[in-house]
């Protein structure tokens, strides 16, 4: 999955919430007082839900191999293996509801382990920088849910694995905070994405899932901190139930 080219510089002020900064004044031509001494840099804060996820997803590529269990049909046929953190849903109904989000963590190839930690190290540390680790953390939660009760609803018996549908919720959050420039390059990573969801053995449904998430959170926080820590909870409590309801089609008439 590739990263939109400017968007993570395209946030709107230094907080990703619309806090527009206007341009210090300095003199000229002898008008106004001198300019003062330069300011320090300020630090940015490090984004320690990105390196978890870069960290625990590396980790469980090189691990996870070891732990996978084989998939034995009632016939006795080998069906394959099943990763040990891949979103199942006969597991997830078993009672692994670990798998939810523990997908975010598995991926099927080195490739594909590459491409969407290349959008973490881009466009996830930048939006967790601007939004605080906290608030990055409960809009990752609620995206990856979302992804994971779409992928169940329409492909309850596949292993799906990947952070991808977490990912797509961070660009549709991304999508109402930035700037227009930003929504600009968004909008063509977005179509790029939507074209790779269309391959065979993509789960195009956790990326909708994910997205669709996303938006709802993306528009909480423009309306400011206070209104987003009401709305989080709210957002989460749904996508929490949604994935729930997915987990076991038998109890609701199947899907």
């Amino acid at each position: 999955m590739s990263t939109p080219r400017r968007t993570q510089h395209d946030l709107p002020g230094p907080s990703g919430l619309g806090d527009e900064q206007a341009p210090t004044p300095h003199g000229h031509d002898g008008d106004g007082p001198p300019p003062g001494p330069p300011h320090p840099q300020v630090a940015l804060p490090r984004p320690y839900v990105c390196y978890a996820l870069m960290a625990g997803a590396v980790g469980m590529f090189f691990l996870g191999g070891s732990l996978g269990q084989t998939m034995v049909a009632p016939d006795g046929t080998v069906m394959g293996v099943l990763k040990p953190l891949a979103l199942f849903g006969p597991s997830v109904r078993a009672g692994e509801y670990w798998r939810l989000l523990g997908m975010v963590f598995e991926h099927g190839n080195a490739l594909h382990l590459f491409f969407n930690m290349s959008v973490v190290f881009t466009m996830g540390q930048t939006l967790e920088r601007g939004i605080g680790s906290l608030r990055f953390l409960a809009l990752s939660l609620v995206t990856a849910l979302g992804g994971s009760a779409f992928a169940l609803f329409f492909n309850f018996n596949v292993q799906t694995v990947g952070a991808s549908g977490m990912i797509l919720g961070w660009g549709g959050a991304m999508l109402i905070i930035a700037t227009q420039q930003g929504r600009k390059d968004l909008y063509f990573w977005l179509v790029q994405v939507a074209v790779i969801s269309l391959l065979p053995g993509v789960s195009w449904a956790g990326h909708l899932g994910g997205f669709l998430f996303g938006l709802p959170c993306g528009m909480a926080l423009r309306q400011g901190r206070k209104f987003y820590a009401r709305a989080i909870p709210v957002l989460l409590f749904i996508a929490a139930a949604l994935a729930l309801v997915a987990s076991h089609p038998e109890r609701h008439g199947g899907f």
